[in-house]
């Protein structure tokens, strides 16, 4: 389609739902000027799993399996800020050896993330060499994850009032020699990022995210560090252990003097970030206290004392992506909770787009958009478009048309016994 302006022509490209750039739907509506971007609209809705209704179906330990599974990347993020908030909600005490193993396998998950999140970009520019340097590299670390948990991704760490898994004696040496071997090849890892003279003239100066704009449109993590927004939930509201260990905000000009907010400084802010969490793992290790992991062992003594509470706790933690936000309400009388909601920080890192995009050229979509580590998956609401008028479906509206979508496919189909005739 074509539009015309005062002094010139633009068109209007879309790009999506699928788009081998893009790992999961989203749509986006570029106007544009030859090769350059005037104005974006970015469009949801192509993804819905309806993980908060299906949870609000459950009791809370039943619920963390599900938090687990609203992003695999993100797998002990979501379960420790929905426990959290059960926590809150219920008044329950994490004993102190439970929360320093709680940064632990945090800032695991944080080097396995912010490592990936570098294969994901380079790939996205055309170097692929540096995808599998990357990703070769994170085998490490998803080693020591499935070593201490049993798995590499979905590991089960997290229960309400602690952790499920100790992390003793023995364990201390293979901790230490992973490690190391991050140390050791953290220079390397640096020198192709942020000295290579390809990915520097894809990523400097491009897609810049301003510190007003990412104050004002909300922002966070990584995507805001890097536009200098000191913003960290594990700074600014200390939780777990974080309040006995030695932390600061991550910014770009702690390695390079200077802010942009641009596709470079993002990754200078991953980068250090790897090398902190090592930092943060080393210290847990010495500064552990014995003593419990949980505060209630027993499963149904756990589950009665919630289920005799009543009121709201929101559960925060700063997952590699930013802060996400668990919100739970607790009624007093059933085992279920009342409402769940989580909100990833996808959410708050869709609308810097806009401003991140403009301007750009259409070769620099893929590693701008990427730049912000988007999940999308993790971000879909449900919302009903009718002319007009828009409206969230409530839980009770959704049921309904899906039993009755339900029944005219079966109608329409024969289903018999599982199958069709």
């Amino acid at each position: 389609m074509r539009r015309k302006t005062t002094s010139k022509t633009t068109y209007t490209l879309p790009i999506g739902p699928i788009h081998p750039a893009f790992k999961e739907p989203v749509m986006f509506e570029f106007e544009i000027d030859g090769e350059k971007i005037v104005d974006v609209d970015v469009s949801l809705g192509q993804v819905h799993r309806g993980i908060e209704w299906a949870g609000m179906q459950r009791n809370p330990i039943q619920i963390l399996y599900l938090a687990e599974r609203i992003c695999g990347i993100c797998s002990f993020s979501h379960p420790i800020a929905f426990a959290r908030a059960v926590e809150n909600a219920a008044n329950i005490e994490v004993p102190e050896r439970a929360e320093y193993l709680r940064v632990i396998h945090g800032e695991l998950e944080r080097i396995a993330s912010h490592i990936l999140w570098a294969g994901v970009a380079a790939h996205e520019i055309g170097f692929d060499s540096v995808l599998y340097l990357t990703w070769r590299m994170r085998e490490k670390v998803l080693d020591l994850t499935e070593y201490l948990t049993g798995n590499r991704v979905t590991k089960a760490m997290i229960t309400i009032g602690g952790v499920r898994r100790d992390i003793t004696k023995d364990n201390i040496p293979k901790i230490r020699e992973t490690l190391e071997y991050y140390k050791k090849n953290f220079e390397k890892l640096r020198h192709v990022f942020l000295d290579d003279k390809t990915i520097k003239l894809r990523s400097k100066n491009c897609g810049i995210l301003t510190f007003e704009d990412a104050l004002k449109l909300c922002a966070v993590g990584p995507t805001a560090r890097a536009s200098g927004v000191k913003k960290d939930v594990r700074v600014d509201q200390a939780y777990a252990a974080y309040g006995d260990l030695d932390i600061k905000h991550i910014t770009p000009d702690i390695l390079t003097g200077e802010i942009n907010g641009d596709v470079y400084d993002r990754i200078v802010v991953r980068l250090l970030e790897v090398k902190q969490s090592i930092d943060l793992i080393e210290q847990c290790i010495d500064k552990m206290p014995s003593g419990d992991i949980v505060s209630e062992p027993k499963i149904p003594k756990l589950l009665s004392a919630i289920k005799k509470n009543a009121g709201e706790g929101i559960g925060r933690h700063e997952a590699p992506r930013g802060e996400v936000i668990h919100y739970v309400k607790l009624d007093g009388e059933n085992e279920k909770p009342y409402t769940w909601k989580a909100r990833a920080p996808t959410y708050n890192n869709i609308l810097p787009w806009i401003p991140m995009l403009k301007g750009e050229q259409i070769a620099d979509i893929p590693i701008v958009a990427a730049s912000t580590d988007p999940c999308i998956s993790c971000t879909n609401r449900v919302l009903i478009i009718n002319k007009k008028h828009r409206k969230i479906m409530s839980r009770e509206q959704l049921h309904r048309l899906s039993v009755e979508k339900t029944r005219r496919l079966m109608k329409t189909h024969h289903i018999i016994g599982g199958g069709t005739i």
